[in-house]
């Protein structure tokens, strides 16, 4: 599976043309990140890329902003653990609700909520994580080993590496740098393979 993650900083071109882009090229979902945005203009532009991901018919995933979801009626929610602990049956009411995870145990607590699926990391070295060490596949591998929900990595990951995290059991990858910078948007997602994880 791959998500691919917005951040509008990261984008030298036109965004929602980036967008309409990627959405072509059928990723399996696009998460709106953006979290510079107040909640107005977030949702100013969450309308917008709904649109977008409606027409070619790829799953748009709302990170954090509840209020949002809510409002376009979108099912798909991207939360942290913080808010689970606070606003936690609140977000029960969602399709599905992914948690990003920073260990074994956050991981753990997210399964036992009832989490969908899990985004762990950050796995790899990246710009977007200046000065904090990145987690490794070992983290990886055993956050994966201690759930029984999909858990998909995120963190400097590209095309070039992203097989050898499929190692440690991940079901997927986010990309979020390479998504925003790449020359082929349109051809993003074929270039990302994955095992038939049914």
């Amino acid at each position: 599976m791959l998500i691919c993650i917005t951040n509008q900083k990261l984008c030298r071109d036109d965004f929602l043309n980036r967008i309409n882009e990627i959405a072509s090229g059928k990723p399996d979902a696009i998460m709106l990140r953006e979290k510079e945005l107040d909640e107005p203009d977030y949702q100013e532009l969450a309308i917008k890329v709904k649109e977008i991901c409606e027409r070619q018919q790829v799953k748009l995933i709302i990170n954090h902003n509840l209020e949002t979801a809510k409002r376009l009626k979108l099912g798909a929610v991207q939360v942290s653990i913080d808010d689970i602990r606070k606003k936690g049956e609140a977000i029960k009411n969602f399709d599905q609700v992914g948690v990003s995870v920073h260990s074994v145990e956050q991981a753990r607590e997210a399964d036992a909520w009832g989490a969908a699926y899990l985004i762990a990391g950050h796995v790899f070295p990246t710009a977007c994580k200046k000065g904090l060490p990145a987690r490794g596949l070992r983290f990886l591998k055993e956050v994966c080993d201690s759930v029984s929900i999909p858990v998909y990595a995120i963190g400097g990951i590209s095309e070039s590496n992203y097989k050898i995290v499929l190692i440690t059991g991940a079901q997927g990858v986010c990309i979020m740098s390479e998504a925003m910078t790449c020359s082929n948007p349109e051809t993003l997602a074929q270039r990302f393979v994955f095992r038939d994880n049914g």
